[in-house]
Order: C-alpha cells, then sequence, then structure tokens
C-alpha cells in the first residue's frame, strides 16, 4: 500500500468542481491510502469525503515563514508519498513540488504544469474548461476518468431536517445574491424584481429564501425574502449543501454557490457578466444553466424569470 497524496486548497466552488477527480484518482488507486492536503475552510468538510482517509491542514503562511514551510514540508515528508495530484495547480503549490519533488514528472507529481499538452503553452491550455483541463491532467497521468468530467458534490450534505421544520420550508426557491465585495461585477442587481414577478405568478406556492454568508447577513436584509441561518449563524457548507439540493429552483451570482447547485444536480440559473464564461468554469449541467451577457445591469428580471417558469412548468 502506498500513500497518495491530493492538493485542493479552495476555494468554494473549485472544492465542488474538483469533487469527481478526487474520486477518480481514489478509484484508481484502491489499495492505496488517499490523504488530502487543504486550507482551514475546507478541513473539517473533507473529512466527510468518502475518498479520502485523512485530511492535513495547510495553514498557507506566507512562504518566507521559513519555520512553518519548514514544519509542513516534514509533515509531508513522512508520510513518503508515491504520487502527488495538484488540482491546485498555483504558483504556491508548484512552490511546494520544487521542495519535495524538484525533478519529479508527471509520473510522481501530476499538475497542469507538468501534463501540459506538447502542442499547448500554458495560456492555450488555461482557455480550456476548468473539467477538461483536469480530465486531461489525469488521464495523461494514467488514471481512468469516469467522474471528472460529471462531479457529484452530494457527499458533503448534511440532514437539515430541523432547519427546514423551524422556517417551514417545503417548496422554496433558492436566491443567491451576493458576491465578494471586490468582484461587484459579478453581482446582478434586480433580485427583488424577480422575487415581484415570482410572487404575482406564484403566490405562497414557494417561498423565497436567501441564505447568507457571515458577511452577508446585513445585506440579505435588502433582499425581499427570508434569511436562512442557524441560531443566528450563517449554515455552513454541508448545511448549504443540503438546501441547495433540495430547492426547486435556484438562480444565482458566479459564487461558490452556484457550483454546488451545478454539482448537486439542481434546477436553476447562474447569471455571468463579462467577467468568464459559463464553459471556462464548467457551471453548466443538465439542470443547471446560466445566462451570459456582456452587462449585468442590461439583464432583465422578465428574462430571469421566464427562463424560471419554463424550468418549473
Amino acid at each position: 500500500m502506498s500513500n497518495i497524496l491530493i492538493i485542493k486548497h479552495g476555494s468554494l466552488g473549485d472544492i465542488a468542481q474538483a469533487s469527481g477527480a478526487i474520486q477518480d484518482i481514489s478509484e484508481n488507486h484502491k489499495n492505496d491510502r488517499i490523504y488530502l492536503l487543504t486550507t482551514k475552510p475546507y478541513f473539517e468538510l473533507f473529512k466527510k469525503n468518502p475518498f479520502i482517509h485523512e485530511v492535513i491542514l495547510d495553514k498557507r503562511l506566507p512562504k518566507y515563514n521559513l519555520v512553518y514551510l519548514y514544519f509542513l514540508m516534514r509533515e509531508l515528508k513522512k508520510h513518503k508519498f508515491s504520487r502527488v495530484f495538484d488540482l491546485q495547480n498555483s504558483s504556491r503549490t508548484n512552490f511546494y513540488k520544487n521542495i519535495l519533488f524538484p525533478k519529479a514528472s508527471y509520473e510522481s507529481w501530476s499538475s497542469s504544469h507538468t501534463t501540459l499538452p506538447k502542442d499547448k503553452n500554458k495560456d492555450e491550455f488555461d482557455k480550456y474548461s476548468v473539467l477538461e483541463r483536469f480530465d486531461h491532467q489525469l488521464k495523461t497521468s494514467g488514471l481512468n476518468t469516469s467522474n471528472t468530467l460529471k462531479p457529484n458534490f452530494s457527499w458533503a450534505s448534511s440532514d437539515i431536517s430541523e432547519i427546514k421544520n423551524q422556517y417551514g420550508l417545503k417548496k422554496y426557491i433558492l436566491l443567491f445574491p451576493f458576491c465578494s465585495p471586490h468582484l461587484t461585477i459579478k453581482k446582478w442587481p434586480f433580485y427583488n424584481d424577480l422575487i415581484k414577478l415570482v410572487l404575482n405568478k406564484f403566490g405562497e406556492e414557494y417561498k423565497i429564501v436567501t441564505a447568507p454568508g457571515p458577511d452577508e447577513i446585513k445585506d440579505a436584509k435588502e433582499i425581499n425574502g427570508l434569511a436562512l441561518l442557524d441560531n443566528g449563524r450563517s449554515l455552513d457548507i454541508s448545511q448549504l449543501t443540503s438546501l441547495i439540493k433540495d430547492s426547486s429552483f435556484v438562480v444565482a451570482n458566479d459564487t461558490g454557490p452556484a457550483h454546488i447547485a451545478a454539482h448537486v444536480d439542481a434546477k436553476g440559473l447562474t447569471l455571468f457578466g463579462k467577467h468568464t464564461t459559463a464553459y471556462k468554469v464548467s457551471i453548466e449541467r443538465e439542470n443547471f444553466k446560466a445566462i451570459q451577457v456582456s452587462d449585468l445591469n442590461n439583464l432583465s428580471a422578465d428574462k430571469v424569470f421566464e427562463r424560471l417558469t419554463n424550468s418549473l412548468s
């Protein structure tokens, strides 16, 4: 039995996307022990993943913190990993490679860099979708991939029956009108207009719900929907996953919850401006689609509502 390391630091949407690749790595190494290196926000979450045996915490302190770096490298080296699958593919994880396996090929350190197609440079390769890049990386590393292109994030869910009973949730439309303060280009401004259209057509058939993160609770008060909290706190990732999975429909900006929705087979829409494309982030699935426009300020609530009602009918 060998020890295998997977590296995936984040973010939330990236964690959902990587679920299929993690499953494929595990299924190709059934007789080995699978470790995963991640950051604090996802440390406890990954302990629930059935394809991982142990989770190692990377605090991601500055690289010039030599004491921390020494102890992290010592922790990794003691496991004598026979293979490393870098699913983060960042400058930081490439830095780790240069310390742990400076001369490694794709056979021992699998990353987008070590498996780069011979006829493509990195900029050309990065134009592929996220899941296509994972698939190429793993196949080039000699793995069979049956899940990488269709990740399933349902493993992350937990029982939220008590919360649903508390809020009287049966049929509900879930909205994610939030985004990071530095990424306002992702924010669609007409959620309250959409809510009016939904209520006019469906009345009380569906509850309109939001699930704000810790920094979004104040912003949620500006949305004319029910803000779900667990004893005054934001839902954790597992609770959020279950809420999304059980919803009737999701409308979201291009954020982590949208990627969760895509990969738990939820019905819904994500709204894209010019910041990127739905193709590049691999978000469209059978039940989860995208509306792509050049400027989200010009995307009307009527257009979103039309897509919502067509899906619910």
